[in-house]
């Protein structure tokens, strides 16, 4: 009996033993397929791939010189510019982050590019920052790369790219084995992938559209008077370039020049004796070439022309929207007498009159003949030996202002902006008016109308001033598309800028011609290069030490299945 009693209990448990064996592999191996999804569902990239947009920086051949950046392929991992290492690998920076330094420290490691994240509302950025930027903006330009250098704006995906990248790099400073731990389980990397393996071909097609036009002036054989600008921007990326101060500053003071004279002109008795013709230029950034050629055009070619005649002295605008100084930049002094001489001296009196606390500055630099490229805009003129000077808030001809992605409406101070454009109209009506001679009939009419002497006079006021609205309405026209030279004649919407400067101009002026220079395909003035934008794809995976930990876990859950069944 008892031995029966002992028998079957033998038999319960051999049984329970048995029925364990069975279900431990079989839950085993339901674990296991968890584990390996959970883990390994993580890691897969195709579910966690992102695609933008970024703008390759510049790449042109000018004067025999190359600028900017030779390559456009990348397929790299993302990194931050504070590693230590970044040979190969995607440096992601934001405008904080991009100084001289760490662009030429990712140089000299043979980083495989660097991708610069510029953000929507430029104002939050401070004015160091934007300063800095500029001047490793400025520099970066002066030679050629083989590095791939891309600009995109900022969104929600790629902050957390930075982000992540950024505390990477921090983590460096922890422990060996914090460190290796974090990468194998919960480190995120990010691959960067521009796969357009189409060669990059060479343009020299591109036309360079530069328009004029004039308003008469009363008399026979009268002096000429020439303002221009030039209408296109530059900065690191062209697709980025808006030039919102240089040059759409003086793009917007040009045509509120056109808008207020039309009014003078337009009557008999307001009309000076000067011609005063206007022309906005291309091809200012690349050498002024559109101001060459066009005036080649007027001195080689036409058989009449306001330039061949008795020319006054030319004004070129450029970048005149901040600051408190403003500096007239000349190739030679001013002779006493001399045309030029005169409107600096009624410049001075404006400005002490009404805006004393701007300060006036001559800027002389002598044209070096050696160089094939100009500094300013003036210097095209001087060297056909016409009087000429530019205009400008900024002082030093090589200034990080004059060309920058980060030069948008949002650095404009459309108050000074504003100041400048009154300054100039007031000093441009004064010397065609002779209005401090006392003798002079125009100028008696206006003391009489103004009732003051003619250092107080002012002709535009009331509805002759300059209207705010009108200037902000450009000069947001004018930043609604970037404006470099190689997107100009190409892409619809840039196109249309042009037509609307032209319409402009018909709308107030006489005599208005549009001039469409061709470039020789043989030997081109300059070389611009195509794929200046391109899809970029960014894939968050995991990094390599992840396969090889989530191997050891396989194996290692395995192993322990093994001995539990054994």
């Amino acid at each position: 009996m008892r031995r029966n009693c002992w028998e079957t209990d033998h038999n319960r448990s051999q049984a329970g033993r048995d029925i364990m064996l069975l279900r431990g592999p079989r839950v085993a191996a339901v674990l296991l397929l968890l584990c390996v999804q959970c883990l390994h569902g993580s890691a897969l990239p195709a579910v966690s791939s992102y695609e933008f947009t970024a703008y390759r920086m510049q790449q042109y051949n000018l004067a025999q010189q190359k600028h900017g950046c030779r390559g456009a392929i990348v397929v790299a991992e993302a990194r931050s510019a504070d590693e230590l290492v970044l040979t190969r690998r995607c440096v992601i920076m934001k405008v904080l982050d991009f100084t001289t330094e760490k662009y030429l420290e990712a140089q000299r490691q043979n980083a495989a590019a660097i991708l610069i994240l510029l953000p929507k509302n430029i104002s939050s950025v401070p004015h160091d920052t934007v300063q800095s930027f500029m001047v490793a903006e400025s520099e970066a330009l002066l030679k050629e790369t083989l590095m791939p250098v891309y600009v995109a704006p900022e969104d929600e995906q790629l902050l957390y790219m930075y982000e992540e990248v950024k505390q990477a790099a921090a983590s460096r400073t922890s422990s060996i084995f914090i460190r290796v731990l974090r990468s194998m389980v919960t480190a995120t990397a990010f691959q960067i992938l521009v796969s357009n393996n189409a060669p990059i071909k060479a343009i020299t097609d591109n036309t360079l559209v530069t328009l004029e036009g004039v308003f008469p002036g009363a008399g026979e054989d009268v002096p000429t008077i020439v303002v221009t600008a030039h209408y296109d921007s530059y900065g690191l990326a062209p697709w980025s370039s808006y030039g919102a101060d240089s040059n759409g500053s003086g793009v917007t003071i040009l045509l509120e020049l056109v808008r207020l004279f039309h009014k003078l002109f337009s009557s008999p008795s307001t009309r000076p004796p000067y011609n005063l013709m206007f022309s906005l230029t291309g091809g200012g950034k690349y050498n002024f070439l559109g101001t060459k050629r066009w005036i080649e055009e007027n001195l080689d070619h036409a058989e009449s022309s306001l330039l061949h005649d008795n020319v006054a002295f030319v004004l070129c605008l450029d970048t005149l929207a901040n600051s408190d100084e403003l500096y007239m930049h000349v190739s030679r002094p001013p002779k006493p007498h001399t045309p030029i001489h005169s409107f600096i001296q009624l410049l001075e009196e404006v400005v002490s009159s009404r805006f004393p606390w701007v300060k006036v500055g001559l800027v002389h630099k002598k044209i070096n003949l050696v160089e094939s490229t100009v500094a300013w805009e003036h210097e095209r003129y001087s060297l056909r030996r016409i009087p000429s000077f530019t205009l400008s808030h900024v002082e030093d001809s090589k200034s990080e202002l004059r060309g920058s992605v980060l030069d948008t409406i949002s650095q404009v101070d459309f108050r000074k902006l504003k100041r400048n454009g009154i300054i100039i109209a007031e000093t441009l009506a004064r010397y065609m008016y002779n209005l401090s001679d006392k003798h002079f009939i125009v100028c008696l009419i206006f003391i009489i109308f103004h009732k003051g002497s003619p250092k107080d006079v002012q002709v535009f006021r009331g509805q002759m001033d300059f209207q705010d609205s009108r200037m902000s309405s450009l000069m947001s026209f004018l930043t609604s598309v970037p404006r470099a030279t190689q997107l100009l004649d190409k892409e619809p919407s840039h196109i249309v800028l042009v037509n609307s400067l032209e319409h402009e101009f018909k709308h107030y002026l006489q005599q208005v011609h549009r001039h469409a220079f061709q470039q020789d395909k043989r030997d081109p003035d300059i070389t611009f290069f195509d794929q200046m934008n391109q899809p970029i794809v960014m894939y968050r995976v995991k990094p390599a030490a992840f396969d090889l930990f989530l191997g050891g876990c396989i194996a290692a859950y395995l192993g322990i299945v093994y001995y539990a069944i054994q």
